[in-house]
């Protein structure tokens, strides 16, 4: 009497070739480097103005008519502080 196989997966491993299996995985590993497909993009703003001193951040807009402004403001002071108030803060 020929029993039904415990395991799925072991039945699997027995009648699939260890070639397929690599290769399978192989494939299975590549498409996650693959590039996504560009057929539908979501429009995005890229036109944002960047800051100069910190070119991965935007540029932060409370520093603009300041002198010496290079856009460094990293935490963002100038979004809720007055910025009169920062710059007689820096002089004391």
């Amino acid at each position: 009497v020929d029993r039904p196989p415990r395991c799925l997966l072991r039945n699997l491993i027995r009648t699939v070739p260890m070639k397929t299996v690599a290769a399978l995985s192989l494939l299975a590993s590549a498409s996650a480097f693959a590039p996504a497909s560009t057929g539908s993009r979501a429009a995005t703003s890229l036109a944002a103005e960047k800051s100069t001193a910190l070119p991965f951040l935007p540029y932060p807009e409370n520093l603009k008519g300041y002198v010496g402004d290079v856009g460094f403001d990293p935490f963002r002071f100038s979004d809720f502080v007055p910025m009169d108030f920062l710059r007689e803060a820096e002089i004391k």
